[in-house]
């Protein structure tokens, strides 16, 4: 018998948010990248558009901004997409997915401090 397997979905990383109207941002996301749900976000100061949080640079997007909700397939051009921009809300930390430049557990524990900061929580527990 095949295995079939499922891409995570919103449900499997939002475990809690208080009110989905003040929790959620609609945001333009840079061309070049297939979104995964879970895309760990930052948003480039110049242009407004949220691409995956870095561990370096100085465009803005080193600093997490918000968690994908919904897949997104960028890789031709800016799309649209929604993302948890604020708290309180608790998500999965097994479904979170980071810009490869966040390589080891100090850098995890940066960007889940930067969600901690903008009132969401990543839990080990589903």
């Amino acid at each position: 018998m095949s295995v079939l397997t499922q891409p995570p979905t919103m449900g499997d990383l939002l475990k809690y948010e208080v009110n989905p109207n003040y929790t959620r941002e609609t945001a333009t996301l840079l061309a070049g990248t297939n979104y995964p749900v879970g895309a760990v976000l930052g948003r480039i100061t110049a242009s407004g558009k949220h691409k995956l949080a870095t561990s370096g640079g100085a465009d803005g997007a080193q600093t997490a901004a918000g968690v994908l909700l919904y897949a997104v397939d960028a890789t031709g051009a800016d799309a649209t997409g929604i993302v948890l921009a604020r708290g309180p809300a608790i998500g999965s930390r097994a479904v979170l997915v980071f810009d490869a430049t966040v390589d080891d557990a100090a850098k995890i524990t940066t960007k889940l401090g930067q969600l901690v900061s903008l009132g969401i929580a990543a839990r080990d527990t589903a």
